[in-house]
């Protein structure tokens, strides 16, 4: 059976919807980095996730290729991560003018996969879809100490969620950190193609200090 990162590392994928400190240790991913708005049709940022999921997959699928990772094990390509911000904007007011926003959107990647290994999936996805997969990279990322919760609904109504984060965190004695290397993060357990907009699932994270 297939190895599933949201079954194995539950308490990172299926949180509460009731706010928790929780540490994140180093992970792994492919990333692209890009600006704007992600709701634009035809955007940048629709684009960014078709080569996001091209390389993913080609990574995934590499074992029936001769191309060989070592340590590798089949597993489900994990669910679809966004890290957010904007320049000189905190807290959830980053959300208010969604064409100023900054991203990197990411997939997770097994700790057996290398830099090497991406790029050899950028490259092989490049000639077999015949399509510039050249903004993905290998991306690694230590969260560290954050706020979490399980955000049910609309992306437009997570502002309230995030302030009942935010107020959780502080009445706890932590401090919202948001910095140049430390970021809003979302984990995408919903298709809003697919799912009804009032039952979207999706892992909410700020970072915090004491």
């Amino acid at each position: 059976m297939a190895f599933d990162f949201k079954k194995e590392f539950k308490k990172f994928y299926k949180p509460s919807e009731k706010p928790e400190i929780i540490e994140i240790p180093k992970m792994n991913f492919i990333a692209v980095r890009g600006k704007g708005n992600p709701n634009e049709k035809d955007g940048e940022y629709q684009k960014v996730v078709e080569m996001l999921y091209g390389v993913a997959y080609t990574l995934k699928m590499s074992y029936k290729t001769q191309y060989k990772i070592e340590g590798f094990f089949e597993y489900v390509v994990p669910p679809l991560e966004g890290l957010w911000w904007q320049e000189n904007v905190k807290h959830e007011n980053y959300l208010l003018n969604k064409e100023l926003f900054n991203w990197i959107s990411l997939i997770r990647v097994p700790d057996f996969i290398k830099k090497e290994d991406v790029e050899w999936a950028i490259k092989c996805a490049t000639e077999k879809k015949k399509k510039d997969f050249s903004k993905v990279e290998f991306f690694s990322y230590n969260e560290g100490l954050c706020v979490q919760c399980m955000h049910t609904g609309s992306y437009n109504d997570e502002p309230e969620t995030i302030q009942r984060m935010n107020e959780f965190a502080q009445n706890n004695g932590y401090n919202i950190e948001l910095t140049e290397k430390r970021y809003h993060h979302e984990i995408y357990l919903s298709d809003p193609r697919k799912a009804d907009i009032n039952k979207l699932k999706t892992v909410i994270r700020q970072p915090v200090k004491k």
